[in-house]
């Protein structure tokens, strides 16, 4: 932690006193990557975010002060991460950072990280692994090249250069899980999981088992994390319809599973999160 005194403020609150950065990746990273963000702090406020579950999984390339995070609670003393591979969570990430970080994150699509990292998904799922054991040297010599930099721009475009390279060198992912969670994604997370399992040929547990491989959680998981996405983008419209309606529409069995669902994987209800 930076010296001096801190409060908890917003991240809107203190949003002019950060270094921000953020694009989409080149066509050939479309299904791969989904963004990269350059990020720096420039004065030493306190600031508490709480990131909803979501399919992205990040890999933070750190240059400054480590981030204290904590997966469904608050983070405690030893919740300290600077550079990191984190995998899907089905819960909210509270993250807290002090006034000096800076940093480079990438976030994957599920199957991109799986081909990236080249690793069981299920050794990322619920938790953060240094940035050591994931990518090991050639990981050390890219940060330090990317700290060499200083312009944003140019520190994306030597990522973006590396992910590909690697990806050239990684076997391409299993094409039945690739289809099973298009089809979940397509369906807003509403397929039936037995549906998809006896369409590819495969009992429900070989699909968790694959799941749990090329994804990192179980297609009920995963369903679970789109539907209420779409629920909680269809919550921030102007026009839209009443909350029952809207569990509804988005395949939930009533209002109070929705809400259930929008407290466990967002740590608040539909009306807090927006």
């Amino acid at each position: 932690m930076a010296s001096g005194q801190f409060c908890e403020t917003s991240a809107e609150a203190v949003q002019a006193q950060f270094e921000f950065v953020r694009r989409g990746p080149s066509p050939i990273l479309a299904s791969i990557v989904t963004e990269l963000i350059g990020f720096r702090e420039l004065v030493p406020v306190y600031v508490r975010q709480t990131e909803a579950a979501s399919l992205d999984v990040p890999l933070v390339i750190s240059f400054g002060e480590p981030f204290s995070i904590g997966l469904s609670r608050a983070p405690g003393d030893n919740d300290r991460f600077d550079s990191f591979a984190a995998g899907i969570h089905a819960g909210p990430a509270v993250i807290d950072s002090f006034g000096r970080s800076c940093c480079i994150q990438v976030n994957f699509t599920p199957l991109g990280a799986r081909r990236f990292f080249s690793l069981p998904m299920s050794e990322l799922a619920d938790r953060m692994v240094p940035f050591d054991e994931v990518l090991g040297a050639a990981g050390r010599q890219l940060r330090e090249r990317l700290g060499q930099e200083a312009d944003w721009h140019r520190r994306l475009d030597i990522l973006e250069g590396y992910i590909i390279e690697r990806l050239a060198k990684m076997p391409a992912v299993s094409s039945e899980i690739s289809w099973a969670l298009e089809k979940i994604m397509a369906s807003g997370g509403r397929s039936r999981i037995s549906s998809i399992a006896t369409e590819i040929g495969w009992s429900r547990k070989h699909l968790a088992s694959r799941f749990a491989d090329q994804v990192g959680v179980g297609p009920k998981a995963i369903a679970r994390i789109i539907r209420f996405n779409r629920a909680a983008n269809l919550a921030k419209q102007p026009n839209r319809t009443g909350w029952a309606d809207l569990a509804a529409e988005c395949g939930y069995a009533d209002q109070a599973h929705m809400v259930r669902d929008f407290r466990e994987l967002a740590g608040a209800t539909p009306t807090g999160l927006g």
